[in-house]
């Protein structure tokens, strides 16, 4: 399969989520309540079938995860060699609270690795592209793409990007260590694309998340020269267990970041 052929397709796909998504998000709607207390809304759910109808039109052999669908198990989905992970609507407490900090992700895994990722921000009508022989884009509101990649000098201070939802007392610790920076508040995926497009340095994730969460962002920042790894340094991988939970981890821009997260890593072992 030719992936490049796959980008123009997907992010239309992407775009007609994101239509219906901003049509329900402009009204009074409900608010429903998964069983693991998460949001629902009737935007997610229109979303995800848009996305699941017209990948099993552009692709019908690849299987598909969705968030808003029940996970298989682990025994009947591990020997995949490919499938499509997505998140129909990243950042339902963004929609809700109606501060337009929420995307469509779309991603395609094989062997474990994001090697396409779609990140589409409806209401700035903007489009983030990953693909492996393709690189990272950004199509913006007047539908001109262009390349983009992560800042390789850091900023100083350093600019920190964190969840607006969710932030403890391990990622307090963090910052505490690492001495001066700015801290940016950002809901979903944006997080990732601000690294991927080098409006900040480092985005650092010790709270929980699942893989249909980060994938598609995944394959934007690594295709612009970043890296996504867990605690361990170790690349964040898919499909790799029974839980859809990603582990602790780190985005990371330029390079020069990875002594100062082995340091901090290295400091917290030292103490235990």
């Amino acid at each position: 399969m030719n992936l490049i052929n796959l980008v123009k397709p997907i992010i239309e796909l992407s775009v007609r989520a994101g239509e219906s998504i901003l049509k329900i998000y402009e009204t009074e709607f409900e608010i429903d309540e998964k069983k693991d207390l998460t949001p629902l809304t009737e935007a997610d759910l229109q979303s995800h079938n848009i996305i699941v109808s017209g990948l099993k039109s552009i692709t019908p052999d690849i299987p598909i995860i969705s968030e808003e669908e029940k996970l298989e198990s682990f025994s009947s989905r591990k020997s995949r060699r490919q499938y499509w992970l997505i998140d129909p609507l990243d950042g339902t407490r963004e929609f809700i609270n109606k501060n337009g900090e929420f995307t469509v992700n779309i991603a395609l895994i094989e062997n474990n690795i994001p090697v396409l990722g779609i990140v589409h921000v409806p209401v700035k009508s903007e489009t983030y592209i990953g693909c492996k022989n393709f690189g990272a884009k950004k199509i913006n509101a007047m539908k001109e793409m262009k390349n983009i990649s992560i800042n390789k000098k850091l900023n100083t201070p350093l600019k920190i990007v964190g969840s607006r939802s969710h932030r403890g007392d391990s990622l307090t610790k963090f910052l505490n260590f690492i001495g001066e920076y700015e801290f940016l508040s950002v809901g979903s995926s944006l997080k990732f694309c601000m690294i991927a497009e080098g409006k900040a340095d480092l985005y650092p994730r010790f709270g929980p998340t699942s893989e249909w969460d980060t994938a598609a962002a995944q394959a934007v920042v690594e295709q612009a020269g970043g890296i996504v790894i867990n605690r361990n340094l170790d690349r964040l991988l898919y499909n790799k267990k029974e839980s859809i939970l990603n582990s602790q981890f780190y985005v990371v821009g330029s390079n020069l970041i990875s002594k100062i997260i082995s340091d901090y890593e290295n400091s917290i072992t030292e103490k235990i």
